[in-house]
């Protein structure tokens, strides 16, 4: 039978996906018209007043926006730099466990908040981190704390973001890195044993450097989220007393477009931060590349 003949029904099997990513990713972008207009609903795209860059004009000059953009990078970072560390170091110390049922067991325990949504843990946070009857409280009443407002105190409302997401998040990466672990030669560790190699050294000088390509990808890889600070958590979680320090701008878009009904203005916004990511994304395809041999494109 014919080659092409026989690839057939795996095109066949794409076709569905290709067809649904021309509707929801390729079509839209049709709509990026209207951060250069001042766009009305009841007119349409091909009939709003057409303004230029009046509508970026306007994002520049807003007010709260330098802090928005500072707000976004600021916590994204930190996500960052928090879900590399706390994977790594869980996976290290789960990989020292000797009882496979033990390890599965935790492993699931972890992975589990992975597949629960930001609006049911939003509402668990909310509940948990009560200054007024939260357990967190609570315990910290105990060793003489007074109550503190994590989801309306505009110091720690950053901080409590980054600590819940990977706190959500690090279950998934954990299973990526022990994946890493298992790949590294075994050989390697019988012969730091047989050189006097305690546990500690084979971590430091076999497990460690075995797992550094992995953690060089992934840490490359997350440079194109820098300006993803996770609009479903903030959004689950924010209010007005913690905008300062809390609103990113996924958020301000969702405010300016929706709420607001500034469409033009908030197509702008979500343009402008759409160009930083795509650089980004394309620099750390560049890095991975460089550094791991790993290429996307």
């Amino acid at each position: 039978m014919n080659k092409k003949l026989q690839e057939i029904p795996l095109h066949l099997m794409l076709l569905p996906g290709v067809i649904l990513t021309i509707i929801f990713s390729y079509v839209p972008i049709a709509g990026i018209v209207i951060a250069f207009q001042k766009f009305v609903p009841s007119k349409g795209i091909f009939h709003s007043k057409w303004i230029g860059l009046d509508n970026f004009r306007y994002m520049l000059e807003m007010p709260n926006f330098s802090s928005v953009v500072w707000n976004t990078v600021f916590i994204a970072v930190m996500k960052i730099i928090v879900h590399l560390i706390v994977p790594v170091i869980f996976a290290l110390l789960l990989n020292e466990v000797i009882s496979t049922a033990f390890k599965r067991t935790i492993q699931t325990i972890i992975y589990f908040p992975y597949f629960l949504s930001w609006v049911i843990l939003g509402g668990i946070l909310i509940d948990i981190l009560s200054p007024s009857g939260g357990i967190v409280n609570q315990m910290l009443g105990l060793i003489g704390i007074k109550p503190i407002f994590f989801l309306g105190n505009e110091n720690w409302f950053p901080f409590t973001l980054v600590a819940s997401d990977t706190w959500k998040e690090f279950g998934y990466s954990t299973i990526v890195y022990l994946a890493a672990l298992t790949a590294i030669d075994q050989s390697l560790y019988e012969a730091a044993v047989v050189d006097g190699a305690n546990r500690w050294k084979q971590t430091l000088h076999v497990t460690i450097p075995g797992m550094l390509p992995i953690v060089t990808l992934m840490t490359v890889l997350s440079l194109g989220n820098v300006l993803n600070a996770g609009f479903d958590q903030v959004f689950n979680l924010y209010s007005p007393m913690v905008y300062s320090t809390g609103d990113i701008i996924d958020t301000m878009v969702y405010r300016i477009g929706l709420v607001d009904a500034q469409y033009g203005v908030a197509t702008a916004v979500g343009l402008f931060k759409s160009v930083i990511a795509f650089i980004l994304i394309v620099i750390s395809n560049k890095l991975a590349n460089r550094y791991t041999g790993y290429r996307i494109f």
